[in-house]
């Protein structure tokens, strides 16, 4: 890269970046091509920066409307059609300036990115710290120096992030100031964005806000529902692997993909920089996040602390059966207002037709046979809705608007998720939705603020599929997690998934043979008393796990039973 002037400590790397790349596709031949960085800081600004369109799963910017805005994105380094590439980044640092994606890599086949670190000059969100906490006379707070921000003439807080004027917190994220870790017993916070007063500098008094969990000292972190972008994206992609990829920050999800076949993370570290020691918070979402992938996913060695959510979440996509048009014919959509925009299924991909009422299958397998995008011409850029064409007849009982999902079953992956390191950070652990093998060894969830795991699934919200058959929990460690309450964070491991009428339901969600969820011989060093939580399983198996209580926090959760068990069929619990 040096030879075509990206080289370290440059200015705004932007431009030559675009240039570099477009004659590295024009000179490159179809053999393994290796991008050789040296090692140094790099900046990359959204000037002169490439640009996308890219509809990214579970990221969104709002800006103020009620929908999510739909705008090209600006690109480090878009990485697009290659084929055996290697990017060596031999300690390469990618430093980002305002609203931006750092890396794509998009449409390609067997490539590695290896030895970079991914950071961003600015944060999105504001942090703040608790001065004083006066019961009803509200709370007085410091914003932090980095912030740049205005007290508006109608008294609110706005924060100038993404290029503009417009960030309006509304709620926030509440740390111990020393330790870093998300405070005991608060989950997310209301913050009362308005009747603001600024009493000195960068001191602010907020009368109407009124919570006596905040103690002075504490930092804040104040947010909205915007995440634009990850620090990586890949999709459309086979044989993916990233290795030796440091992520400090990210205005979105540190690695998300989508659409890929086989993605291996090897010693990845989505961890704080001692660049930047005022940072409570790494990515402002996930840390790693596998939306309708398929083949298998791979995590083993890597670290992951102080996310805004979950350190891996793996889930299928499903799409709401809009109308039956035929016998052979049916119009879907996507749902979730953050997922859209990209492929949902491809001729000869296995389907299955799910109760949105009861979660449950409602008819066998078919196949598709034709599937075009019903609201874009040509490809499915900007798809919402799709009319697929099957290859069996429909079962009669597909009838009726909203009541029916379809799952993509040729898009679910299996998942290796091992040995690995994640701490202090907002929501869970863990979050699986796969009906592939699902293996979770030898890691450590440590001071996770809510469910260390989670295995869900859902028709109503996030149509996140599908539902888990073969899961092993197993030799893992878990230190005082569940310190705080956070959506199904109803037990250490909790088995919870969204069923609208489970009082209906005949057949269980998860599961379906004996064993098929086996949680064993891992260690539990709690505080609190709820362990597994389970809802709607056939086959739970729960042995050889030892359980230790200490006094770091003292018990709070609503739900105090060990084990607490809704609709689950066959079960082999040792207590």
């Amino acid at each position: 890269m040096s030879s075509f002037g990206i080289v370290p400590e440059g200015k705004n790397l932007s431009a030559k970046m675009m240039a570099a790349l477009h004659e590295i596709h024009k000179r490159a031949s179809k053999d393994s091509i290796v991008i050789r960085f040296q090692k140094g800081r790099y900046d990359f600004y959204q000037e002169n920066a490439s640009s996308r369109m890219y509809y990214i799963s579970n990221h969104a910017e709002y800006r103020g409307e009620q929908k999510p805005l739909e705008k090209p994105l600006h690109v480090a380094i878009p990485l697009e059609d290659f084929r055996s590439l290697t990017v060596e980044g031999n300690g390469a640092l990618f430093v980002c300036h305002g609203c931006m994606l750092p890396v794509s890599l998009v449409r390609s086949q067997n490539c590695t990115l290896q030895d970079i670190q991914i950071d961003f000059q600015e944060t999105m969100y504001p942090q703040i710290k608790i001065l004083k906490n006066e019961g009803k006379a509200g709370i007085t707070f410091e914003v932090f120096p980095d912030v740049d921000y205005r007290l508006t003439k109608d008294s609110v807080l706005d924060i100038y992030a993404l290029g503009q004027w417009g960030i309006r917190p509304f709620y926030g994220t509440a740390y111990e100031g020393e330790t870093k870790r998300v405070a005991y017993n608060t989950g997310d916070l209301e913050f009362p964005n308005h009747s603001l007063v600024a009493k000195g500098k960068r001191v602010i008094h907020a009368p109407l806000w009124h919570d006596e969990r905040l103690k002075p000292g504490f930092v804040m972190l104040l947010r909205t529902w915007d995440r634009p972008a990850p620090a990586v994206f890949l999709h459309h992609n086979v044989n993916t692997t990233l290795k030796n990829v440091e992520i400090n920050y990210a205005k979105g999800m540190g690695v998300l993909a989508q659409l890929c076949e086989n993605v291996t993370l090897d010693s990845i570290k989505i961890c704080l920089s001692e660049r930047n020691p005022s940072r409570y918070i790494t990515t402002v979402v996930d840390a790693t996040h596998f939306s309708h992938c398929r083949g298998k996913i791979v995590s083993t060695h890597g670290f992951y602390e102080h996310m805004g959510d979950d350190a891996i979440n793996v889930h299928g996509i499903y799409l709401n059966m809009e109308e039956r048009v035929d016998d052979y014919t049916v119009i879907g959509r996507f749902m979730y207002e953050q997922t859209y925009g990209f492929d949902w299924g491809f001729a000869g991909d296995t389907v299955q037709f799910v109760s949105k009422e009861t979660s449950e299958v409602v008819t066998g397998m078919n196949r598709i046979v034709d599937i075009v995008p019903m609201d874009v011409n040509d490809s499915a850029m900007g798809a919402r809705s799709f009319k697929i064409v099957f290859a069996d007849p429909l079962d009669g009982r597909l009838f009726g608007k909203d009541k029916f999902c379809m799952e993509n079953l040729t898009w679910t992956p299996e998942v290796c998720f091992a040995k690995n390191l994640i701490r202090n950070n907002r929501a869970r652990g863990a979050l699986f939705t796969t009906p592939k093998k699902v293996v979770v060894d030898s890691n450590v969830f440590d001071h996770i603020s809510g469910a260390a795991i989670l295995i869900s699934g859902d028709c109503s919200y996030w149509y996140e599929s599908g539902a888990c058959r073969d899961v092993l929990i197993c030799n893992n460690r878990f230190i005082n997690v569940l310190s705080s309450i956070f959506m199904e964070a109803n037990a250490v491991i909790s088995i919870s998934p969204v069923v609208k009428n489970l009082q209906k339901q005949e057949r269980c969600y998860h599961g379906g043979k004996a064993e098929s969820i086996r949680i064993i011989n891992n260690k539990f060093d709690v505080f609190d008393a709820p362990i597994l939580y389970a809802k709607s399983v056939d086959g739970l198996l729960f042995k050889g796990n030892t359980i230790h209580i200490n006094s770091e926090y003292a018990p709070f959760h609503w739900n105090q039973s060990r084990y607490r068990l809704e609709r689950v069929g066959r079960m082999d619990i040792d207590h």
